[in-house]
């Protein structure tokens, strides 16, 4: 049997683990070297960073992080240690895609008619294209690492700048080729023409965050939404204060995303160790979503998730305590409400075609609409 450490915000880790050995769990930023004392199996999310300070002269041979990013994560030290490492690509791509949108749909006008720019056309920014295409939406992308066959909508990185609503998705990189640390800085902001949305559900530090609040200041054609910032969790408050919209990095926070994350790490687990993998094919009721019958999509999506509820939340959190700023974005985190996708809804009341199948490309269940 193996000693398994796992933060606790891992959803169902002893449940799904505890068959493997002792499974304890703490929070994530408590993960420190002095507890892995013994322990064989650290399972994490993004707020611990996996590094030779954390590892040294412990025990640990598998790491799994039920996450998508890996950047909080050493691979060259796991590596050199004969560590195996394992992550969840693309565990929550729908919840992001699904913020996207709830986004768009609460506060930007018109947004079906405005040209949308992805940066990172990954697991999340592939499928926010397909799903914007598909609605009629017209789009661009820059990825540098994708040529005209892979997405013939790419573009350069100048061109992707000059949409009227520009969505990051991409992992944050420091080396390589394209690092994507900073990518959009002073010169990138300033260059911004007429009304631009920008939204950030990828990673803070792509962002220059001072010069992003100098240049909301003084642009104020520049809208800005934050789900991600930069030196989390001690974010900035004048950038909230500027942002038309902030969350506090929940746009993934989805029960079915979080699920997704472990269960592939359990795959992972399970091949390592050479044993085949449990079969998670469960039967889901889907819950029935009534609505107005002349009920918009915008309204349709909001009746499941609104992003402004938690905007207002964090504002009124983060102003109006004594409590550090990073400790409050972390609680905000940790006790972030079950919020669930968009294929937990059967929408029931909505007759007209173009509706029905608007809510079907966004993963909504329509069984009970025909």
């Amino acid at each position: 049997m193996m000693n398994i450490l796992a933060d606790e915000d891992i959803v169902d880790v002893v449940k799904l683990f505890g068959r493997f050995g002792d499974v304890d769990t703490c929070p994530g930023r408590d993960i420190t070297n002095d507890r892995l004392t013994g322990v064989d199996v650290l399972l994490v999310r993004s707020v611990t960073n996996v590094d030779r300070q954390l590892l040294l002269h412990s025990d640990v041979r598998f790491v799994g992080s039920a996450t998508i990013g890996i950047d909080h994560v050493d691979h060259q030290y796991l590596q050199s240690n004969n560590i195996q490492f394992a992550h969840a690509p693309g565990c929550n791509a729908s919840a992001v895609v699904q913020y996207v949108l709830a986004v768009l749909c609460s506060s930007v006008c018109d947004w079906r008619d405005k040209t949308i720019g992805i940066i990172g056309c990954g697991n999340v920014g592939g499928q926010l294209l397909r799903c914007l295409q598909k609605l009629g939406v017209k789009c661009k992308v820059y990825d540098p690492v994708l040529n005209e066959t892979q997405c013939p909508v790419l573009v350069d990185f100048a061109n992707v700048m000059t949409a009227d609503i520009i969505c990051c998705h991409t992992p944050l990189t420091r080396s390589g080729s394209f690092p994507s640390y900073h990518m959009i800085d002073q010169a990138v902001l300033e260059s911004l023409q007429g009304e631009t949305v920008l939204i950030n559900a990828g990673r803070g530090a792509v962002i220059d965050g001072c010069s992003l609040l100098d240049v909301s200041k003084k642009n104020r054609y520049l809208q800005v939404v934050l789900d991600v910032w930069e030196h989390e969790p001690a974010i900035s408050l004048p950038l909230l204060s500027e942002a038309l919209l902030g969350t506090p990095h929940i746009a993934g926070h989805s029960i079915e995303g979080k699920l997704r994350g472990t269960q592939m790490l359990l795959e992972a687990f399970c091949q390592w160790r050479g044993e085949s993998s449990p079969d998670f094919s469960v039967g889901r009721e889907a819950i029935p979503l009534h609505v107005d019958k002349n009920a918009s999509l915008e309204s349709i999506v909001l009746q499941v998730y609104n992003p402004l509820r938690d905007y207002k939340e964090m504002v009124a959190a983060l102003t109006g305590s004594d409590i550090e700023v990073g400790q409050q974005f972390d609680m905000l985190r940790r006790c972030y409400p079950q919020r669930r996708e968009f294929s937990h809804y059967s929408v029931v009341g909505v007759s007209e075609k173009g509706i029905l199948e608007d809510l079907k490309v966004l993963g909504f269940r329509l069984k009970q609409l025909v």
